[in-house]
């Protein structure tokens, strides 16, 4: 998921992409405990998703407070 791409969303839709996000996360992890996990970037990838829409949030609050 782009940047770009997080930015055209909503705060709401941001918060469900969040949710989804860390329960595929958790999921990942528990493949990975139990050896299915095959594709190991993918976690990589979702935790900087996570990031990516966690420091955008809080771009939108610190904009969202300095008004």
């Amino acid at each position: 998921m782009k940047a770009s791409d997080v930015r055209e969303l909503t705060e709401d839709q941001l918060q469900e992409e969040l949710v989804k996000l860390k329960r595929e996360q958790f999921n990942l992890r528990f493949q990975q405990a139990t050896g299915q996990l095959e594709n190991t970037a993918r976690s990589r990838q979702a935790r900087r998703d996570v990031a990516r829409i966690n420091t955008i949030l809080r771009q939108r609050r610190a904009d969202a407070g300095a008004d």
